[in-house]
């Protein structure tokens, strides 16, 4: 079958990718350049800690297609299972890493509590006033400047036509598939796959789906390089979004940290999302907490990325309730670096056998409708109780 898929970050070039390998005639339309929207400016997280259950089994399948992203895509993408270290400091958020824990074990994550001791010896320097900590052993991190160019290139490989800076004027339905007008010309498909990120709601809502969707950047740094000497992952286990930190160094020892920081609001039109010095310093000593030398440390960028934040935290994935042929894989909320691969690798399968063994039904676009779902006074949407 033909598909266009809209959207060249991550999710859209991963979909390419596994599309392409199933035999799929596969155009990419991407109104930049690939991979410079809000995967560019991720973290590069791979966990699978914390995650809401439902998206567990996603992320274990994108887990194991990380590991063969180098043999796959026929380059280093950075991938390292360094393992995901999560910090504790109060006996509430301990309770909270065990309930997590308990809950998703029968989900296939595996978490192992550590003590001070265990920290201080394994992870020396960090988190010295921590009273516990979670880690999980197979996750780790990769590189976001190289991963979406990574699978273009390759889907490039496989017949997909990547088609960069074409911004998409019109898209109709014409009853037996679509047609999408660009600033480079006229494309057609029997399906289309919207995978474009903060702008994925405005197309869902052309064919009357109204998702919930926030355009929002956070705050990223990185520091001055320094010797390496941490290897995982480092979060937080917290309630309290002023110390929600993490951090990572890389193999060229730079560290690189975000979180703890207000996400801004961010305009679609155009989109851009500006770093703020002034929340560096609060951001800073939330970072302070898990790594107490970072203090003495210079920082040499900072930067943020338009990502659309769902209300409900959890992606749109799946077929449309509306129109035949349309698929979405949008909305992941800031936390869909990790389950990219999973991603593509799912959508491929369900537009191609009409089947997924991955279940997705928690991400289905009609489930804001209003018997479902009601808007809350603070503005995030809930399930209807009773």
């Amino acid at each position: 079958m033909d598909v266009i898929v809209l959207g060249g970050g991550l999710m859209g070039t991963a979909s390419a990718y596994f599309l392409a390998r199933r035999g799929a005639r596969v155009t990419l339309i991407e109104r930049n350049r690939v991979g410079t929207g809000a995967t560019v400016a991720s973290f590069g997280n791979i966990r699978r800690t914390g995650r809401h259950l439902s998206q567990l089994p996603l992320a274990h399948r994108s887990l194991r297609l990380w590991g063969e992203a180098e043999k796959m895509l026929g380059r280093d993408v950075e991938f390292r299972a360094t393992g995901h270290v999560r910090l504790i400091f109060d006996e509430g958020s301990l309770a909270d890493m065990r309930a997590y824990a308990q809950a998703a074990q029968p989900w296939g994550l595996e978490l192992e509590e550590l003590g001070p001791r265990e920290i201080s010896a394994r992870f020396p320097g960090l988190g010295t006033d921590a009273i516990a900590a979670s880690f999980s052993p197979h996750d780790g991190s990769g590189n976001p400047r190289l991963i979406a160019p990574a699978f273009a290139a390759a889907a490039h490989k496989l017949g997909a036509q990547i088609i960069e800076g074409a911004e998409t004027e019109k898209i109709t339905y014409t009853g037996s598939g679509f047609l999408i007008t660009s600033s480079k010309g006229s494309f057609a498909s029997e399906c289309l796959l919207n995978t474009a990120g903060a702008w994925g709601a405005r197309i869902a809502a052309e064919f009357g789906e109204e998702v919930p969707l926030d355009a929002r950047g956070p705050q990223m740094g990185v520091t001055e390089p320094l010797p390496h000497r941490i290897l995982p992952v480092v979060g937080i286990w917290t309630r309290d979004k002023d110390h929600g930190a993490y951090l990572r160094q890389v193999e060229r020892g730079n560290i690189v940290f975000g979180g703890a920081a207000e996400r801004v609001r961010v305009d679609l039109d155009p989109g851009h999302a500006l770093a703020d010095p002034m929340r560096l310093p609060l951001q800073l000593r939330a970072v302070a907490r898990l790594l107490p030398a970072i203090a003495k440390v210079a920082v040499i960028r900072t930067w943020s990325g338009c990502e659309g934040y769902v209300r409900d935290m959890l992606p749109v994935m799946g077929r449309s309730a509306t129109t035949p042929g349309l698929f979405h894989a949008f909305g992941f909320s800031g936390h869909g670096f990790q389950l990219g691969p999973g991603v593509g690798d799912a959508m491929a399968e369900l537009m191609t056998t009409d089947r997924c063994e991955t279940p997705l039904d928690d991400f289905r676009v009609d489930r804001f409708g209003r018997a479902a779902w009601r808007d809350s006074a603070d503005g995030m949407w809930t399930r209807p109780t009773g």
